[in-house]
C-alpha cells in the first residue's frame, strides 16, 4: 500500500479561527453534552458551552471568544443528529478567567485529582476513537501494567502526530509522564513505525538518560496502530474479544491525547482546538494545521488554497478508517485527525452495482481473522443477530476488506452499521432491565408499607 505521507515534511501551522464556529455536542463516545449557554450570551475562549451530568460523557468549551448566536440540531456523518453551538468570533481570543495552570507538584498530585483535570478538559482519545481518557484511566487504575503511547500512524496521508513528535515531542512525553503518575507505573512504552526515523532519533536523544521510557521500532504495515495489534507486536498477547487492553494489562493512548493532557495542565486551556493534515489531490497546498474546533471543512480547504478539481469525495480521518461527508461545511471536532478532498479521478469507480463474488479476499485480510463476506451479506439484510453469532464486535473497521474487494461491496460500513445496531439493542435491554429493577424496588418498597 502506497502510504502517502504526502506532508511529513510539512510544519504544523497555526489556522487562524474563523468568523463562525458550530460546535457539536457530540464530539466524544458516550451522552452527548446538554448545551449550557443559550442565545445571545458571550462566551470565552475555553468556556464550558456543553456539559454532561449523568453516564459516560465530556464537557464541551468554546474554541473562540464571542457571541453565541444560535442553537441548533445538525446531522453527523453517521446520520445521527446532535444540538450544536454557534458562535460569532469576536478576534479578541479572550481567554475564560477560570482556566488556571495547575500549580502542584506532579509527585504530590493524586490520581484522583489527575483524572478531573483531564475530565473537566473534555479531552478523549484523539486517534479518532474519541472515547473520554478520564474513564479510560478509571477503569485501569489498579489493572494496567503497561502503559503505551501509540504513535504508530499508520493509515495512508496521516502525518499529523508525526510532525507533533518532531516540533512538540517534550509536550508528548510530558503528558505520558501525568499519566503514569495517575497509574502509579514506573514504565512507558513508546511505539512508532520505522518509517518515522526522524522523529525515533529525536525521542531517543530527549529520552538518553531517562529510565521512565522504551522506544519501540515497530514495523511499518496496516494495522499496526490497532490497539490489538499494537498488544500483539509489543507482549505477543493477543487480546480477547470483547475484552480492553486493560484486561491483559495494557493502556493505550494517542500522542495528541498526551500532548493535549500536557497542555491542559500547563496552561489550564481545555481541548479547543487539534492537529489536523489537510490532503488529497483536490487540495492546492496540503498542509498540517492546529485547528479551532468547530471550523467548517470549507474553511480549512479555503485556507490550503482551495480545490484544484471538484471533490468526488472528502473524508474526515484517514482513507481507510475515515468517515465519508456529505457536508462541506460539517465542522472540524475532537476526533478529526485528517481531512481529505479527492476528485472522482482519485476515487475507486463504481459502474455497477456492488457484487460478492466470493472470492475470499477480504477473510485472507482481515486482522481479526473474521468472515468480512458473511458479515456484510447479514447486515445488508438487516440481520443483525446472525452478525453477533458471527462476532462482528470484533471488528477494528480497519477498512482492508473494503479495500480490496473488487466487487466494491462497501463491507466497512456494511459492518459498522451492524455494530451500531448492537450497541442500540444492548443499551435498550439496559435500559429496559433498569427500568424493571426500579420497579421492582418500588413494588417492594409498597409492600413493606
Amino acid at each position: 500500500m502506497d502510504e502517502h505521507k504526502n506532508t511529513r515534511g510539512v510544519q504544523i501551522e497555526n489556522m487562524p479561527s474563523p468568523d463562525k464556529v458550530t460546535i457539536p455536542m457530540s464530539q466524544h463516545i458516550g451522552t452527548p453534552a446538554t448545551p449550557a449557554v443559550k442565545v445571545g450570551d458571550t462566551v470565552e475562549k475555553g468556556q464550558i458551552i456543553g456539559n454532561v451530568f449523568s453516564g459516560l460523557g465530556c464537557p464541551v468549551h468554546s474554541s473562540v471568544s464571542g457571541k453565541v448566536t444560535a442553537i441548533t440540531t445538525m446531522m453527523l456523518a453517521n446520520g445521527r443528529q446532535c444540538k450544536a453551538v454557534e458562535i460569532e468570533n469576536d478576534r479578541l481570543d479572550t481567554v475564560y478567567a477560570g482556566l488556571q495552570p495547575f500549580k502542584k507538584r506532579l509527585g504530590d498530585t493524586s490520581a484522583e485529582e489527575i483524572i478531573e483535570i483531564i475530565r473537566s478538559a473534555g479531552i478523549v482519545g484523539m486517534g479518532g476513537a474519541t472515547f473520554p481518557t478520564y474513564a479510560k484511566i478509571q477503569s485501569a487504575i489498579g489493572k494496567a501494567q503497561r502503559l503505551i503511547i501509540n504513535c504508530a500512524e499508520c493509515e495512508p496521508y496521516i502525518t499529523a502526530n508525526h510532525r507533533l513528535l518532531l516540533e512538540d515531542p517534550a509536550s508528548v512525553v510530558n503528558g505520558a509522564k501525568i499519566l503514569l503518575k495517575a497509574l502509579s507505573l514506573r514504565k512507558c512504552d513508546i511505539a512508532i513505525e520505522e518509517n518515522k526515523m526522524d522523529a525515533v532519533k529525536k525521542l531517543r536523544k530527549m529520552l538518553s538518560e531517562s529510565d521512565l521510557f522504551d522506544i519501540h521500532v515497530l514495523k511499518t504495515k496496516y494495522p499496526q496502530g490497532d490497539e490489538r495489534q499494537l498488544i500483539y507486536a509489543l507482549t505477543r498477547v493477543e487480546l480477547p474479544t470483547g475484552k480492553l487492553p486493560a484486561d491483559v494489562g495494557c493502556l493505550i493512548f494517542n500522542a495528541e491525547t498526551c500532548a493535549t493532557i500536557f497542555k491542559a495542565f500547563h496552561t489550564g486551556m481545555p481541548l479547543v482546538d487539534r492537529i489536523v493534515t489537510v490532503d488529497g489531490d483536490c487540495v492546492k497546498t496540503p498542509k498540517n494545521l492546529n485547528i479551532a474546533i468547530g471550523t467548517p471543512f470549507s474553511k480549512v480547504i479555503e485556507y490550503c488554497g482551495g480545490l484544484k478539481y471538484p471533490i468526488g469525495r472528502l473524508i474526515c480521518g484517514g482513507p481507510m478508517m475515515g468517515t465519508a461527508q456529505w457536508d462541506i461545511e460539517a465542522p472540524v471536532s475532537k476526533g478529526t485527525s485528517a481531512l481529505l478532498a479527492f476528485s472522482e479521478k482519485a476515487t475507486r469507480p463504481y459502474d455497477q452495482e456492488p457484487v460478492c463474488i466470493h472470492c475470499g479476499r477480504c477473510i485472507t485480510v482481515c486482522p481479526m481473522s473474521l468472515m468480512p463476506t458473511s458479515l456484510a451479506v447479514y447486515s445488508n439484510i438487516g440481520r443483525y443477530d446472525i452478525c453477533d453469532e458471527y462476532d462482528a464486535m470484533s471488528c477494528v473497521e480497519c477498512g482492508a476488506c473494503s479495500f480490496v474487494c473488487p466487487g466494491a461491496v462497501p463491507i466497512t460500513a456494511l459492518i459498522r452499521k451492524a455494530k451500531d445496531d448492537l450497541r442500540a439493542q444492548n443499551e435498550a435491554k439496559k435500559a429496559m432491565a433498569a427500568a424493571a429493577a426500579k420497579k421492582t424496588s418500588a413494588e417492594t418498597a409498597e409492600d413493606g408499607d
